[in-house]
């Protein structure tokens, strides 16, 4: 589809996001596809879950990403032993008598959750009231979470011994799930002759800039055809007999404030089906249940075969 001039993304807003685009594919080289996906979901207001084995840079873009959108920044490994107080926070009893909220490392513009299915569910569940409400209830007192507030979470394959699935519920709370894979085999030589060496990010914008262009985002056009074709693939999910469970209305909304962000990344005023098919598999296939056995058993299989099957708009 052809740009028009009008909508044509121009000045700060295109500078910003292609700074911000090349520092963080500095530090995840190889992987651009991966690192405008992540860039999309920020923007779209959502949080990230990165799923992929160990070792292949999860952690790598979820704090370059971090450090690169400036604003606070906490980072928390989880483990086994965490307890929810440990990640919202508590009342301590001061010297003087008395008690004081002492915040968790939740109140920060970015959270990286580390390996976030290596804790239990009960700690698990202390992100669910974050994730939604953007707040925190720490012992009957409810305390908002800064703005704006993003939550990149890394795991592990669930066939990994001591790892904890997560439930379907908060599964849902996280905009995508994306896979980095592992690297072509140029970057890989480029890293083993870097010899582990990490490119700094240093802070590029400020949250009340992330706060602009998610609002920027927000404000993309998405043309009928484009929603359209949206409605039929969610209906899809929730038809075709590949699929035990399809996309609920969240996840329709999900998919389509993502259509909006990625047309902005991608420099645009208005959304075009290219950015519904993009988009996809990394937001629904998460929110769906393949049937056993179709499309070699596995949701996002089921969603890109479903996504080939259906016609885009002229």
């Amino acid at each position: 589809m052809s740009r028009p001039d009008g909508l044509r993304l121009v000045g700060a807003s295109a500078d910003t996001l292609a700074a911000l685009r090349q520092a963080v594919a500095g530090a995840l080289r190889g992987k651009d596809d991966v690192v405008d996906l992540a860039l999309t979901c920020v923007l779209a207001s959502g949080h990230l879950l990165l799923q992929d084995v160990p070792g292949v840079g999860k952690t790598t873009l979820a704090s370059a990403l971090a450090r690169a959108l400036g604003g606070s920044f906490s980072r928390v490994q989880f483990t086994s032993d965490l307890l929810p107080s440990d990640i919202t926070g508590n009342n301590v009893l001061e010297p003087g008598g008395g008690f004081a909220f002492r915040p968790g490392p939740l109140f920060a513009n970015v959270v990286l959750a580390d390996e976030i299915n290596r804790t239990t569910p009960k700690t698990q569940s202390a992100l669910f009231e974050a994730m939604e409400e953007r707040q925190v209830t720490v012992d009957g007192c409810s305390r908002d979470l800064p703005a704006p507030f993003v939550v990149i979470a890394t795991q592990n394959p669930f066939d990994f011994h001591g790892t904890y699935h997560l439930p379907e519920s908060q599964l849902d709370r996280f905009l995508m799930r994306l896979a980095i894979g592992y690297p072509d085999r140029g970057t890989e030589r480029e890293l083993l002759r870097a010899g582990g060496e990490r490119r700094t990010v240093e802070p590029l914008v400020s949250s009340e800039d992330v706060t602009g262009l998610i609002r920027e985002a927000a404000a993309v056009s998405v043309p009928e055809l484009v929603e359209e074709y949206l409605l039929d693939l969610v209906r899809g999910t929730r038809t075709d007999a590949r699929f035990v469970r399809g996309v609920s209305t969240r996840g329709a909304q999900a998919l389509h404030r993502a259509v909006r962000a990625r047309a902005l990344v991608e420099g645009r005023r208005v959304a075009i089906p290219e950015d519904v098919r993009a988009l996809a598999v990394p937001v629904l296939a998460h929110r769906v249940l393949a049937r056993s056995g179709s499309a070699q058993g596995g949701d996002v299989e089921a969603v890109a075969s479903l996504l080939d099957e259906l016609p885009p708009p002229l």
